[in-house]
């Protein structure tokens, strides 16, 4: 078993709350549809509450791309998110501008390792989406 599908099966174990990783109640499970494949996909990912939306950052761990669920939302951002209270149905749009830099200081407050991120990523601008609930 890899390391997402162990998170995975904590998070479902135990409704949402997950020691892997040190994440405790901080993760959703963000489940995509593949931009290509069409195939759906499920990752772990730290997901900040923000108003009544969540947050996600496409940190990639600093890498210098993208992870592909960035793209997956942008190619269809109707989604479902996985909470510790359940199912939501969630649509995915890129935040810009102000916004942006309020909600990557809430990353980085929340946790050092998205200062670090930042910097591994280099000229890369780690994209943010904001997860709105669909009525």
């Amino acid at each position: 078993m890899n390391w997402n599908d162990t998170v995975i099966a904590e998070f479902r174990a135990n409704n949402g709350n997950v020691s892997t990783g040190g994440f405790g109640r901080s993760l959703i499970l963000l489940h995509t549809i593949g931009a290509r494949s069409g195939t759906e996909r499920v990752n772990p990912v730290l997901g900040r509450r923000s108003g009544d939306d969540w947050v996600v950052a496409a940190s990639f761990a600093g890498a210098p791309t993208n992870p592909a669920w960035y793209h997956n939302l942008l190619a269809h951002p109707d989604v479902a998110i996985e909470t510790g209270g359940g199912v939501v149905e969630v649509t995915a749009t890129e935040i810009t501008g102000p916004d942006y830099d309020r909600e990557w200081e809430g990353f980085t407050t929340q946790s050092a390792a998205f200062s670090e991120y930042k910097a591994k990523a280099g000229s890369r601008r780690i994209p943010l989406l904001r997860l709105r609930r669909r009525a």
